[in-house]
């Protein structure tokens, strides 16, 4: 979750199969309620007045990902993903550096292992694309100087833990595989972010529900963006933060800490931002964060009630902050028997819609935020990244697991590496938003 400019010059600037074929035919048929997004009279698309009552999901299919704002990567294909003829990803995650003078393209996500319809109760860690353009040509990670006889473009796993030396930790203890009567093997890499910070690559991702303990990790590479990669000091026994109730009920008394870990920086510093309002800085070594318990809050314009969100992500752009979370839209009823679309709390009645991308903004790195706004239909834990021409673009997988893209007519479709322009509403209204059809 990184500040950064037009691929990664310093600017103050943005960091962090087929594209909707059916549902893109639906929209270009569609009259768009709402009105155009563009105003005539202004060089900035309009903002779009504040929904009532605060909490209302925007459901309009000017803020969707469609073939006419939106791609899937074309990512270099290992043997797993010849069947499905694509890469299975999730918590997709897109940026651009500039290394050695040139624009540098990553690409990385949870994947899971052959066989498994997600990724748990193990998979078998962390997977990294490159190329010199958006647009491709995508390769995998060239690790074979690493690793010769490993599967390519596999930067870490827990499996590497036999690669761990005396002051030196590939796979901290628990992160390692280990196997229960319940689920057997158990095991798995969540939602990791590649940063470019200082001349040194770093990932930060996180152990999922089912390790040893979960929670996020830094990992630093002693090389290039193949690595080879080792684990902060700070993670050697643990996940980032204090441990504290939470997480489904399979998860051990002790385990559970902070998920969803990224990177933001500012010139020289870095701070790591966890879900859904936590952020601490790192220390200038980059091997711990300070202080390592008792982590700020973010100031937030709270829903009320406030539901669970995830994905956090922190961006600066025209000067402001921008604070990012994914918030299910749930469906239900009004007391009228009209259709309610927000991001409420799960309760009988209320259906789980789409996995939105919601956004705040701000003064300041802390806040206090704005109310926020639906940015993203369906676009939720995502980050943003501007690309070698300056274009601001966010990533997008379609969330499998409920909701539209769980439909068995649409899940073939969903959990993709999908990228979709982005749009600023200029310093007046300082609104970010899917790019939305011009009339």
């Amino acid at each position: 979750m990184s500040l950064i400019s037009v691929c990664g010059m310093e600017r103050a600037h943005i960091n962090r199969r087929t594209v909707l074929g059916g549902l893109a035919g639906a929209v270009g048929a569609t009259a768009l309620p709402g009105g155009t997004a563009y105003g005539s009279s202004s060089r900035y698309p309009a903002a779009w007045p504040e929904l009532e009552p605060y909490g209302v999901a925007d459901t309009r299919l000017d803020l969707w990902p469609r073939d006419d704002n939106s791609f899937v990567l074309p990512l270099e294909l290992r043997p797993r993903d010849e069947e499905l003829g694509r890469v299975w990803m999730r918590d997709t995650y897109v940026n651009c550096f500039r290394v050695d003078g040139r624009p540098l393209y990553v690409a990385t996500g949870t994947t899971r292992v052959p066989g498994r319809p997600g990724a748990g109760p193990w998979n078998d860690g962390i997977f990294v694309w490159t190329a010199p353009a958006l647009h491709g040509p995508w390769r995998l990670a060239d690790t074979r100087g690493i690793r010769p006889d490993a599967e390519r473009g596999k930067v870490w796993s827990p499996e590497f833990a036999g690669e761990n030396t005396p002051g030196r930790t590939v796979v901290a203890p628990w992160q390692e595989y280990w196997y229960d009567d319940q689920f057997g093997k158990r095991g798995n890499a969540w939602a990791p972010e590649l940063h470019y910070f200082r001349g040194t690559w770093y990932i930060v991702a996180c152990m999922g529900d089912h390790s040893r303990k979960v929670g996020s990790f830094l990992l630093i590479s002693e090389g290039g963006v193949e690595g080879p990669y080792r684990v902060a000091q700070g993670n050697l026994t643990k996940p980032f933060g204090d441990s504290f109730v939470g997480g489904p009920p399979f998860i051990e008394p002790g385990a559970y800490h902070h998920i969803d870990g990224g990177l933001y920086s500012e010139g020289d510093d870095a701070w790591l931002v966890l879900h859904n309002n936590l952020y601490a800085k790192f220390r200038d070594d980059m091997e711990d964060i300070v202080p390592t318990t008792n982590l700020s809050t973010f100031q937030q314009t709270a829903y009320a009630p406030e539901p669970y969100l995830e994905g956090a992500y922190v961006l600066k752009h025209g000067g402001k902050y921008y604070l990012m979370h994914a918030a299910w839209d749930r469906a239900s009823t009004n007391p009228d028997g009209s259709a309610r679309n927000a991001y409420d709390p799960p309760a009988p009645g209320r259906v789980q819609y789409q996995y939105d991308l919601v956004m705040a903004v701000a003064d300041r790195f802390e806040g206090p935020y704005s109310k926020r706004w639906t940015a993203g239909v369906g676009a939720g834990h995502n980050n943003l990244f501007t690309d070698a021409a300056g274009h601001l673009w966010a990533t997008f997988f379609r969330n499998p697991a409920f909701g539209y893209w769980a439909d068995p007519a649409r899940v073939d479709d969903a959990a993709v590496p999908g990228v979709v322009r982005m749009e600023w509403t200029g310093p007046e209204t300082n609104r970010l938003y899917v790019q939305r059809r011009r009339s």
